[in-house]
């Protein structure tokens, strides 16, 4: 009976018959009366039926699983795109373990915060860009030592350090059974491939294998796809940097053509009129050319007038710069037109369509043109009577070389008239005017109808008048907002005939070297209001020092105690030193002068009054006076030359 059990176990095995069937034939043996120790050998051929039959069952699974194994690495040897390499990743991993779920997260900060990149299966809380606390849970313990990490039941495990966050999650998602492998590149973890059960499941060691080859494999192709990410973007940023060369090459044989055509125009003897309109209708916009002195020579289009201040300053700053300047928010630029270091004009341009960087260049390009026509056209434009001009006046400065009635006939085919009167006025900025002062002296004597030079970077003006305090005034509050630093702005005349220009001019720079020698840079004045301290001061440097030694003792006294006794003391000098007479003249009692006296002597020492001594002091107050009446009537000028500044 013992052959015939087994021969009966055997050919279960060999139908591949199920468990019961096993626990059937030991019943029926039991039935028929078998007992003993045939009964026996049939358990323990039903037994080893059983576990062969088991290991049958594990091998095939395990074949299976790795022919679902080959089968996944065939497709993710394919190529995707990250998003979708991803997806793939997680249904394959879904499906290769039976689970109800799969995800992947990867640390996306500094902080180890973990997001869910990819999820498959029926989920509610763990969406596709999920931020999970990057501290506890399975995934931590699997970053921190780079091995898988199961749990049959995670909310009941003592094994795992519970974060909230990530509870509520899988409380949420009715989660029970979690198995989680490393993501690695090299050696280093990047991210954690998840399986999970809503049931209560032990994995078992050939799951846990199957999934961590899983890992493996798609950690390889997470990196290829990540590396076929930044090669597509690098190839797509290469394409658009061709597109983009292409485009510049394109337009750089625009501008050569265009610039080709308007040079062959210049070389057809063509107009600045001629060149204008072409010029205009290559820009798309209103064109106007103007020379340094602001003269229109020519105007395509209808150009509307602007200010006149703004225009001024537009014009300053495009030759500063040598570069065009945009003005009104760009409906309105400035370009100069120059020649080596020499200033030709402007060129305005008011465009009427989108501008563009290919629109600046090609901007650029016409005023070189414009500047070879002028240059072309110098004998019979306002350019050259300008620098006609520019060199009479340099004639007159430095002193008549030729007989007056050339010199006179001259300034008459000019249209000057140098027997009237005029004023020379010389203008010092007090900081770095960029090339500015030519630009506006060209326009301002043009708008005055006088003349203009440059003189040591100080700009030299003659004008037709006859204050020259005024005329200082008049060009230090228009020059010193359009520079936007102070201007140093001395006058001397009015003047008449050829040789006292140079004269004239002479005196302007020595009141221009009184001005610095008493300290008022950034001021106006006139060799008449300065006096002899326009001859007296012009070598000394140390005014103030002077000024301390003689009578600052004196100053102090007044400035602290409120007191008078540096009037008292001016009073007294113009009194011919009498008591009696300063008093009558500061309509106090003799006795308050003699004691205003005897507090000075206490202050300047008892010889003050010795001739020499006398004479230091008395100098001392005349410059102490002189200094603070220019402070005190340009203080205004000067801090409304600062606000517009700064606005």
């Amino acid at each position: 009976m013992s052959d015939i059990g087994a021969f009966a176990v055997l050919q279960l095995l060999a139908d591949g018959a199920p468990h019961h069937r096993y626990e059937a034939l030991v019943e029926e043996a039991r039935g028929k009366g078998l007992c003993g120790a045939p009964l026996e050998a049939l358990e323990r051929a039903k037994q080893l039926g059983l576990g062969i039959q088991a290991l049958a069952e594990r091998q095939q699974q395990r074949e299976a699983g790795l022919s679902a194994l080959v089968d996944t690495a065939r497709d993710l040897a394919n190529p995707h795109d990250l998003d979708t390499l991803l997806k793939v990743i997680t249904r394959r991993a879904r499906l290769l373990l039976a689970v109800d779920m799969s995800y992947i997260g990867m640390p996306d900060d500094a902080e180890g915060i973990v997001t869910v990149r990819a999820s498959d299966g029926h989920t509610t809380a763990l969406s596709v860009g999920l931020r999970i606390p990057g501290t506890g849970g399975m995934g931590r313990a699997v970053l921190e030592n780079p091995s898988p990490f199961w749990t049959p039941d995670y909310l009941a495990d003592e094994r795992i350090s519970h974060n909230p966050g990530i509870d509520d999650v899988v409380k949420a998602e009715g989660l029970h059974a979690v198995l989680a492998v490393p993501l690695t590149r090299g050696t280093e973890p990047f991210g954690s491939l998840y399986v999970a059960d809503r049931s209560v499941r032990h994995f078992s060691a050939d799951e846990v294998a199957l999934l961590s080859s899983l890992g493996d494999l798609a950690s390889v192709a997470i990196q290829k796809a990540q590396l076929l990410d930044r090669t597509t973007a690098l190839v797509a940023e290469l394409e658009r940097h061709t597109v983009d060369v292409e485009a510049g090459l394109r337009g750089a044989r625009e501008l050569s053509e265009t610039h080709n055509r308007l040079i062959q125009l210049v070389l057809d003897d063509c107009d600045l009129t001629t060149l204008s309109h072409e010029a205009a209708k290559e820009l798309g916009g209103t064109l106007r050319v103007c020379a340094t002195n602001g003269t229109v020579l020519t105007t395509v289009g209808e150009m509307p007038e602007g200010e006149d201040s703004a225009l001024v300053l537009a014009t300053m700053d495009a030759h500063a710069a040598r570069e065009p300047v945009a003005l009104d928010g760009g409906r309105l630029w400035a370009v100069p037109v120059a020649a080596g270091s020499g200033n030709l004009g402007t060129l305005l341009l008011r465009p009427e369509r989108p501008w563009t960087v290919e629109d600046e260049r090609l901007l650029r390009l016409v005023a070189q043109v414009v500047a070879v026509q002028l240059l072309v056209e110098s004998s019979r434009t306002a350019i050259a009577e300008g620098q006609v001009r520019d060199d009479f006046l340099g004639q007159l400065l430095g002193g008549p070389q030729r007989p007056p009635q050339q010199l006179e006939q001259h300034a008459r085919r000019l249209g000057l008239d140098l027997t009237k009167p005029h004023i020379v006025v010389v203008a010092r900025p007090e900081g770095d005017a960029r090339g500015k002062m030519a630009v506006w002296a060209s326009s301002y004597a043009h708008r005055m109808c006088g003349l203009k030079s440059m003189h040591n970077g100080c700009a030299v003006l003659l004008l037709p008048g006859t204050e020259a305090g005024a005329a200082a005034r008049a060009v230090s509050a228009e020059l010193s907002p359009l520079l936007g630093h102070p201007v140093t702005v001395s006058a001397a005349g009015p003047v008449s005939g050829p040789a006292s220009v140079h004269h004239g001019f002479q005196e302007a720079l020595r009141c221009l070297d009184a001005m610095t020698s008493l300290g008022v840079l950034g001021r106006s004045a006139s060799v008449r209001e300065l006096g002899f301290l326009g001859v007296l001061l012009s070598d000394n440097h140390d005014v103030e020092g002077f000024v301390d030694c003689a009578i600052g003792p004196v100053i102090d006294y007044d400035q602290q105690r409120f007191t008078d006794l540096t009037r008292t003391l001016e009073t007294y000098f113009d009194a011919g030193g009498s008591p009696t007479n300063a008093a009558k003249k500061l309509h106090v009692h003799p006795n308050t002068v003699a004691r205003r006296l005897e507090r000075i002597s206490e202050l300047l020492g008892p010889e003050w009054q010795q001739p020499e001594r006398a004479l230091e002091v008395q100098l001392a107050l005349r410059v102490f006076r002189i200094r603070h009446s220019l402070r005190w009537r340009d203080e205004p000028a000067a801090e409304a030359a600062a606000e517009s500044h700064e606005t």
